[in-house]
């Protein structure tokens, strides 16, 4: 049987060492071996000092408050108790503690200071208690006063919205029968008297689970959706986030620890939250919903409803939106301006709808989950093709549009359904536009994915061309002109993959960028012209002439601040395309010569690539604002890591000056890419150089930035170490007289949890040992030796061989200098 007085000595030396966890392990046992009441005390006070030390107050005071029973005068543990109730915020009880401990001990500063220090503490409290309370008195007597002027009602309404976010003061509103005086506001029907009150109510939920329920439950949940459902954007946008705040709370997102008894009152909200989310489905197909109500309600079920981390195994939510909702999500989608009897919307709401069915797919776990998906989806939309009901059948394929910028392989499953796409073509030939519209973006919709798009390509591109020959309707034309563009661009940036002519694409653009200068045409129809430059900008000829056309680019711009947000995507894919930003895979060299071999197609770059550069560099100005800035740095990182003929270009434009200044940017993401394009550029032997210089920190600067937080910052810095340790001998004797903390940033990077931040910290030190024997002695002498051999003890894996390898690789080095012994010999 252990010995319970060993145990606490043991505990004491885990404590000295500061591993709390074990010493609360010794500490536990021999409380439950021991009953001998004066070890018990001290016990539970080391114990106490383990809690304050891993910040677990509650346990803290609890252990403290066990020795304090057996020995009322025991200082150490009133101290300790004193310091963990002021940690939970009870003042009034840490202040009698540290007085008992200063009256035994009046000579002593700590104890002193920490009396001094609480009572300020809770005079400060008391003031803002007080001051709370007058506050919200008078802003009450404000809103009752029927004599008081518009204004002053106005500014007290919204002092209100900012006491409610303060606890003190939500807390002082929800017991003066605030919510009753709220509710009044909001039945002014005043929209800025409404929005106060509705602001009021969501700050004084914020954080606070049981308030939260409560303001449910008072306000009414039939109350809050038709609020939500108001024509006022702002009243509905502040609903809904009344709603997300509820929710969160309800997910548990509360300010207040429950501990022990209190955990007996922690409120069971699931009821709550599934009836919530059975209201917000139902608004969605209710006609007396305005649009930027059923817009909030589809994103409050994109952020509730899927799983926000698919590590979680529990989708019912997801499944029971399906089973209760799929439907009415798709009537949603399905809604066309135009149509008679549509649902009132605005410019976003189709296509948030198709958002919400992509996440809803996303969240399910297995082919027979995604099957039942499907099976509703096609039953639905096949239930509305009717000969004698042109309506419907316009809705149905309004649907099929909607699954196609959601869920893309449902939609493209029911494009194979029989009669879809005999329905599209017999629309595409009406006389009536609405059926040519409804028609034709469906067409667009499922050529969006170029590797699916072949039934369109073949079959669509004539049907295209003869709408966009034919018609005399500017919507339909622009329409016809934007399927084309994404039929054409369908083999995206593989210049042998080009399904027009050449000059072709720069034709079609053209027309885009007409239309996109056109104020005389609507918004919604000169979207399209963008939407077509984003898979034409894929094109280089087409990307360098609309760089240079300043009124089609200003156009642009000032299309993107309309009220319709899904224009901002297509905004983003042109300028990603113009600067290059896309993520490109890379191409194995072994790969490529097997698959000529075999005659397998291999993606072409476009020859005028390298004129890029010129007008990319040239964003590198800090006249210019950040996100210009950013998305150059990423582009010419993106071109860096292509080649040696485009690395040599980019020096020949005179940018690396500009790629280090944004190296010292406080900027954390222009910084980021700035140092992921020096990563790559320092393979050039010009750059090495500079590196080499006399009279400069560039090296110094990169080796600082291995000892940031920022894993992608440490990657891209010891990637850039890395290379140059490789190829310039030099530099590693430089690298250890930079700065004194080389040596303790170089063990971070060989401890990081990324692997290639541990691989390139590995590299590094390799290269440092293999350049100087004493330098490697240096490494081995430090902690670098335990870090190298416990990794290259390993066993063999292919996640972490590199690795090893290099550890090994370290180690094997050492022993070449004679700095350690093998294994076997250590033994001895």
């Amino acid at each position: 049987m252990e010995d319970p007085i060993q145990l606490k000595d043991s505990g004491n030396e885990f404590f000295q060492n500061k591993d709390y966890e074990k010493a609360i392990e010794c500490y536990t046992t021999a409380i439950q071996l021991t009953k001998d009441k004066k070890v018990l005390a001290t016990l539970y006070r080391n114990r106490a000092a383990c809690h304050l030390k891993k910040e677990n107050y509650v346990p803290a005071a609890s252990d403290a408050s066990k020795a304090i029973d057996v020995d009322s005068s025991d200082i150490k543990a009133l101290f300790r108790r004193s310091q963990a109730l002021e940690k939970l915020g009870k003042l009034d009880q840490a202040f009698k503690d540290a007085q008992r401990c200063v009256t035994m001990e009046p000579k002593n500063k700590t104890f002193q200071e920490t009396l001094r220090r609480l009572n300020h503490d809770i005079q400060e409290k008391l003031k803002i208690q007080f001051s709370t309370d007058s506050r919200v008195e008078r802003m009450f007597e404000v809103l009752l006063d029927e004599k008081v002027d518009k204004e002053r009602k106005e500014k007290a309404a919204n002092n209100l919205i900012v006491l409610a976010r303060e606890d003190a003061g939500a807390e002082r509103i929800f017991r003066n029968n605030g919510l009753n005086l709220l509710l009044q506001l909001i039945e002014t029907k005043k929209p800025e008297m409404m929005l106060a009150a509705i602001r009021t109510i969501s700050g004084m939920c914020s954080r606070h689970k049981s308030r939260a329920m409560a303001v449910l439950h008072f306000v009414e949940l039939d109350k809050i959706c038709s609020l939500m459902a108001l024509d006022n954007e702002e009243i509905a946008l502040a609903t809904a986030s009344l709603f997300q705040t509820i929710l969160d709370n309800f997910e548990g997102k509360d300010s207040k620890d429950h501990h022990g008894k209190d955990e007996a009152l922690v409120l069971d909200t699931s009821k709550d939250v599934k009836m919530i989310i059975s209201r917000l489905l139902e608004m969605l197909v209710n006609p007396s919903v305005s649009g930027y109500g059923r817009d909030q309600a589809l994103n409050l079920l994109i952020r509730c409803v899927p799983r926000k981390n698919l590590a979680i195994k529990d989708n019912t939510r997801s499944l029971e939106a399906i089973d209760l909702g799929l439907k009415k999500i798709l009537k949603v989608g399905g809604q066309f301006p135009e149509l008679p009897n549509c649902l009132p919307l605005t410019e976003n709401t189709c296509l948030t709808a198709s958002i919400l069915l992509n996440k809803l797919y996303c969240d399910l776990r297995d082919d027979e989950e995604r099957a039942n998906f499907r099976k509703i989806c096609e039953a639905y939309v096949t239930s509305k093709f009717d000969p004698k009901n042109m309506e419907k059948n316009l809705h149905a394929i309004q649907c099929v549009s909607a699954l196609l910028q959601g869920p893309f392989d449902v939609g493209n499953s029911i494009l194979a359904l029989q009669g879809v796409m005999e329905m599209m073509v017999a629309l595409c030939g009406s006389d009536r536009e609405i059926d040519q519209l409804v028609a034709l973006e469906a067409i667009i919709h499922a050529a969006s994915k170029a590797s699916r798009a072949g039934f369109i390509i073949t079959n669509g591109i004539t049907l295209l061309k003869d709408m966009y020959k034919k018609s005399t309707n500017e919507k339909i034309k622009i329409r016809a002109l934007v399927g084309l563009c994404k039929l054409g661009s369908a083999g995206g940036t593989d210049y042998g993959l080009r399904q027009f002519s050449e000059g072709s694409t720069e034709k079609l653009a053209k027309q885009c960028r007409k239309w996109l200068c056109n104020q005389n045409i609507d918004t919604r129809t000169r979207k399209w012209a963008i939407e077509g430059m984003a898979y034409l900008t894929l094109d280089a000829d087409v990307k360098d002439d609309f760089v240079q056309d300043e009124q089609a680019m200003q156009a642009m711009f000032d299309l993107s601040k309309s009220a319709d947000k899904t224009i901002l995507y297509s905004v983003a894919t042109v300028l990603v395309n113009c600067t290059n930003s896309y993520d490109v895979k890379e191409k194995i060299p072994e790969l490529v010569e097997l698959a000529k071999l075999s005659k397998q197609h291999v993606p072409e770059d476009h020859p005028k690539i390298y004129e890029v550069v010129r007008p990319l560099v040239s964003l590198l100005n800090t006249e210019l604002d950040g996100l210009q800035n950013y998305e150059a740095l990423m582009g010419l990182t993106n071109l860096s890591a292509k080649s040696e003929k485009l690395r040599q270009k980019i020096i020949k434009e005179k940018a690396l000056p500009e790629i280090e200044c944004y190296m010292f940017e406080e900027h954390d993401q222009i910084r980021q890419a700035a140092t992921e394009c020096m990563c790559n550029m320092v393979v050039s032997k010009e750059v090495q150089e500079r590196f080499i210089a006399e009279g400069n920190d560039r090296l110094k600067l990169m080796m600082l930035l291995c000892g940031e937080d920022d894993v992608k910052l440490q990657r891209a810095a010891a990637g850039a170490l890395a290379t140059l340790t490789t190829n310039c001998k030099e530099l590693c004797h430089k690298l250890t007289t930079v700065t004194a903390q080389w040596l303790e940033i170089l063990q971070r990077l060989c401890l990081h949890d990324n692997l290639e931040v541990q691989h390139r910290g590995l590299v590094i030190a390799l290269r440092l040992m293999e350049a100087d024997k004493e330098i490697a002695k240096k490494l081995i002498e430090s902690e670098l030796l335990e870090i190298m051999t416990v990794i290259g003890k390993l066993e063999d894996n292919a996640k972490h061989q590199d690795v090893i390898n290099v550890a090994r690789a370290c180690l094997v080095k050492a022993m070449d200098y004679s700095l350690i012994k093998p294994t076997s010999q250590q033994g001895k």
